[in-house]
């Protein structure tokens, strides 16, 4: 019986290992890395990389972690976050439009400038500032902060989903608040040392793909130097075969640079849990043996109410729906003097691109939701736990070396350039991320349904099929929406499998918005903004609770 189990992980496995050793050769050029540590670019690229990676991440997890203590001590907006939905919206945006929607706004002649101008700054020109692509990366941070939040949010999500999970924390949680602490100190000291361990895996993907983004970075990040990423990404598309080894080398550089600050991380929060330290704040044993503790996460709450998504995501969606629409807007003039729907037109002439994009995304999650099912369900629990830090590979993986990987692949097996090619790049992305949505609610499932329905004579076959996926429907078509929005915002795999061949609504968004063409740039974000959200609206149609009519006795 374990033979099927057993090929179902070869189909995953063998792929993503091999994927990650050709990664890995291609890296391996003495030459290259030599030519990269020779380039003048290398060290200020790699430092803003470096910088911006960390910052994003870090301000992602502790903003995140002061959202989830408020959400946890409120009750009925728990039970939302637990659905999923409530976040859907966020998640579904992805990272390019929202990189584009906050270049409409902080560039020198967005909707910031024209707010104040000329009335209060005196411009009736744009200001030479840098403030959209700034050489510090602030740009960058901020949009990269703003998607990495919800994703965590989501993450937790599905850790709440778990009933007897939420179950024991809530528990847990009551007994520490009949010991005597307050609601915030229960969250701190009972519920956060368990969820945050279940947060790693998005955590390190937070980390990689902050360290690693390309599309983002041309977008809405510095320029000179580029980050490391940007660089290493026009090095590979070089014709000169050093370059392309310099650019992989650069690849590995990042990776390493993911693996090295992921150590340090954990060897950090050791560190301050055995000294006292921690999120809720700071414990110091003085002279005389008392405990005292300087409390900051006042501080993050106080970060936490000036530094919202919600707001930043209403104004992301407001500048791709307008930017989309606009003609005639010189400034300082705070409306458009003329609307056109030019853009919408552009769009629409481009069926193919939608075709392409939509093709691949419920293909991609489709097949990702089956495999992760029939896994979950058939393969043994240890192999399930032996085999996840090899799953989980794409999602760890800085996006740039995994796209590398993947492109030898196709080039090994003579398909660069096809259709399949590009969907399987694509389903080795979505795969992990629909793995990691669906695995708390089925490992989570009550076995005790499956006893009641053998001792009723019912088969397993019946038993699954009426019992247990009808009753996992709302977790599987969250996955499955989640799929379809990882697959959407694929760059670096369509790019690179593809040759440029498969041009899909995300290719198109960056393109647009790095040539300066803000209508059509925005149209598209604005679209691939949309196709996600009809995804989790189709999601949540699907896992909608069942309603029986009410059935009134008869009268005499």
């Amino acid at each position: 019986m374990l033979i099927f189990p057993a090929l179902l992980g070869l189909i995953v496995v063998l792929p993503v290992l091999g994927v990650a050793l050709l990664a890995l050769w291609g890296m391996a050029d003495g030459q290259a890395w030599l030519a990269l540590w020779q380039e003048p670019q290398t060290l200020p690229a790699w430092g803003l990389s470096v910088w911006t990676g960390v910052a994003a991440t870090v301000l992602s997890w502790w903003l995140s972690a002061v959202w989830l203590s408020r959400v946890w001590r409120r009750a009925q907006t728990r039970q939302a976050a637990a659905s999923g939905w409530a976040i859907s919206a966020l998640l579904a945006t992805p990272h390019a439009a929202v990189a584009i929607g906050l270049l409409a706004w902080l560039s020198p002649s967005g909707w910031f400038a024209r707010l104040v101008s000329p009335w209060l700054t005196g411009w009736n020109v744009p200001p030479d500032w840098a403030t959209s692509q700034d050489p510090w990366g602030l740009g960058l941070i901020l949009s990269l902060v703003s998607k990495e939040i919800p994703f965590l949010w989501w993450s937790a999500a599905t850790q709440w989903a778990r009933e007897d999970v939420s179950r024991r924390w809530q528990a847990e949680y009551a007994v520490a608040l009949t010991l005597g602490y307050t609601p915030s100190q229960a969250f701190w000291r009972v519920i956060w040392p368990q969820l945050a361990p279940r947060l790693s895996w998005p955590l390190w993907a937070v980390l990689a793909y902050s360290l690693s983004v390309v599309d983002v970075a041309l977008i809405i990040g510095p320029t000179s130097p580029p980050s490391l990423a940007v660089l290493a990404w026009q090095w590979l598309r070089d014709a000169d075969a050093l370059r392309q080894a310099q650019g992989a080398a650069a690849s590995g550089l990042l990776a390493l640079s993911t693996v090295l600050i992921a150590a340090l991380w954990m060897w950090a929060r050791r560190g301050l849990r055995a000294g006292g330290w921690g999120l809720h704040g700071i414990t110091i044993k003085n002279g005389s043996g008392a405990y005292f503790k300087s409390d900051t996460r006042y501080l993050f709450h106080t970060l936490h109410d000036g530094i919202s998504v919600w707001p930043i995501y209403g104004a992301v969606w407001w500048a791709l729906a307008l930017g989309s629409v606009m003609g005639s807007w010189p400034f300082p003039v705070l409306w458009p003097e003329s609307w056109s729907l030019r853009a919408w037109h552009s769009v629409w002439d481009s069926s193919a691109t939608l075709a392409t994009s939509l093709g691949l995304a419920v293909a991609a999650s489709g097949f990702s939701l089956l495999w992760s099912l029939v896994w979950l369900e058939w393969a043994p629990r240890a192999w399930i736990d032996t085999l996840r830090p090899v799953l989980m590979l794409p999602l760890v993986w800085p996006s740039l070396l995994w796209s590398l990987g993947q492109y030898q692949w196709a080039l090994w097996m003579q398909a660069e350039g096809t259709m399949m090619a590009v969907l399987l790049a694509h389903v080795s992305v979505v795969q992990p991320y629909v793995l990691l949505s669906l695995t708390p609610a089925y490992m989570g499932f009550d076995p005790r349904a499956a006893h009641v329905s053998a001792s009723l004579g019912h088969t397993r076959a019946v038993f699954l099929w009426r019992v247990k996926w009808p009753l996992l429907r709302r977790a599987l078509a969250l996955a499955w929406a989640v799929g379809c929005a990882v697959s959407m915002a694929q760059y670096l795999p369509t790019l690179y499998v593809g040759t440029g061949t498969w041009a899909t609504v995300t290719t198109e968004a960056v393109q647009m918005a790095a040539g300066g063409q803000r209508a059509t740039a925005s149209a598209y974000a604005g679209l691939q903004a949309l196709l996600p959200l009809l995804a989790f609206g189709a999601a949540a149609w699907i896992g909608r609770p069942r309603r029986f009519p009410a059935h009134t006795a008869p009268r005499h």
